[in-house]
């Protein structure tokens, strides 16, 4: 069984063209990178970022769902969402294609 990923969120930019939504953090990394930098979490821990980039960052880079509850900048409705995703894995079940 292959497991499904969760899906981006998506917006229609001036265009008109449908796009997934950027997350200003890797963007910012992947900025970084271009030129030859790189800066690390506490660097962007200080910097000011959206609560949605920084929460879809900290799932993106594999962070533990029990650690993810105890980041200061994690909205409750999103500990409940990733807690009860937690508990149906545990119970065994597969999110399947």
């Amino acid at each position: 069984m292959q497991s499904l990923q969760p899906m981006q969120p998506v917006f229609k930019d001036e265009n008109g063209i449908i796009r997934f939504k950027p997350n200003a953090i890797v963007n910012h990394l992947l900025d970084r990178a271009r030129i030859g930098l790189r800066t690390d979490l506490n660097v962007i821990g200080a910097m000011d970022f959206s609560v949605d980039d920084r929460e879809q960052f900290a799932q993106l880079i594999g962070y533990s769902v029990s650690g993810f509850g105890d980041l200061s900048y994690v909205r409750e409705e999103t500990i409940i969402k990733a807690d009860r995703l937690a508990a149906y894995f545990k119970e065994g079940h597969e999110l399947s294609t």
